[in-house]
């Protein structure tokens, strides 16, 4: 069966985009593999109607929703490949289906790279974080942290210290500048410069960041910007263009969320340097409508 768009990717920016495709009364199948970015975290905070709800819930609900429009199918697995194929597209899953459309969504997302320290891990998404936004507000007055990995960590601990006290954490990874110091300084942030051996706390929670030379900081949170990879490398089989986000590559998109490839779109965190729930609906949205309208016209 050959569709009108495939999206490859079943997250909030896939099944946004779906949703007014489908509403456009076209024919769409999402290739769904089941594991979403925040699947880790116990609520998503920040996302209209939905603040302090589980993404699974979120998620599942929508889903539920988009697959009630009569041209939606939902496929649940893992897409491969995908190439040109006549005056459209054709994707691989990993199976060994086929299916074809004239037109493709990329929101397959991206997963973290997590710094090799003895319990980050299991206290991803709930007491060790990325973003202040989405779940600072929980943690506020609370004694932070915030885990040096970029050149931008710096500035990441200014910003963090708007929500409690702060400690930043250089763990042998950058150096700030004299200016940066200062500025911390003045915000009263705490410049750690030993490295971290490892987290401390029970279950999932956080206690104490547990340095080399034996100390602990008190931390109650800590956060970090972690590097990305891409889940897929469709976009680089299809000839996208591409370029480097704060935490890896990202899909190159116009203001419509079109790739350099005519005909492919792309939405969500593989399409933006700044990641969250609303940021990745309201892409999908712009993919879909941008789609629909490359059929009409």
């Amino acid at each position: 069966m050959r569709h009108d768009a495939i999206v490859i990717g079943g997250s909030f920016a896939g099944l946004s985009a779906a949703t007014y495709i489908a509403r456009a009364t076209r024919s769409v199948a999402v290739i769904d593999a089941g594991a979403p970015r925040n699947r880790f975290a116990e609520a998503s905070h920040g996302f209209l109607a939905q603040d302090g709800n589980r993404p699974a819930a979120i998620l599942d609900a929508a889903r539920a929703q988009v697959a009630a429009y009569p041209k939606v199918t939902i496929v649940a697995g893992r897409a491969i490949q995908a190439a040109r194929a006549g005056s459209g597209f054709s994707v691989t899953l990993q199976g060994g289906e086929v299916l074809e459309s004239e037109r493709l969504v990329l929101a397959y997302g991206v997963s973290d790279d997590l710094p090799a320290i003895p319990g980050i891990a299991e206290r991803w998404g709930k007491s060790v974080l990325h973003c202040p936004y989405c779940h600072g507000f929980e943690f506020a007055g609370q004694r932070l942290a915030v885990l040096a990995t970029m050149p931008m960590s710096a500035h990441h601990a200014m910003l963090i210290a708007q929500w409690g006290p702060t400690t930043l954490l250089l763990n042998e990874a950058v150096t700030p500048e004299q200016h940066e110091l200062e500025e911390l300084e003045r915000r009263g942030v705490a410049v750690e410069t030993a490295r971290v051996e490892a987290l401390e706390g029970e279950g999932t929670t956080l206690r104490g960041i547990r340095l080399v030379d034996g100390r602990t900081v008190a931390a109650d949170a800590m956060f970090l910007g972690p590097r990305v990879r891409m889940n897929s490398d469709i976009a680089q089989q299809l000839g996208c263009a591409m370029e480097e986000g704060p935490g890896g590559p990202i899909v190159r998109t116009d203001e419509l969320k079109m790739t350099s490839v005519q005909g492919v779109f792309a939405a969500g965190d593989i399409a933006r340097g700044m990641h969250s729930v609303t940021f990745a609906c309201a892409d999908g949205v712009m993919a879909g409508v941008a789609l629909h309208r490359s059929l009409v016209f």
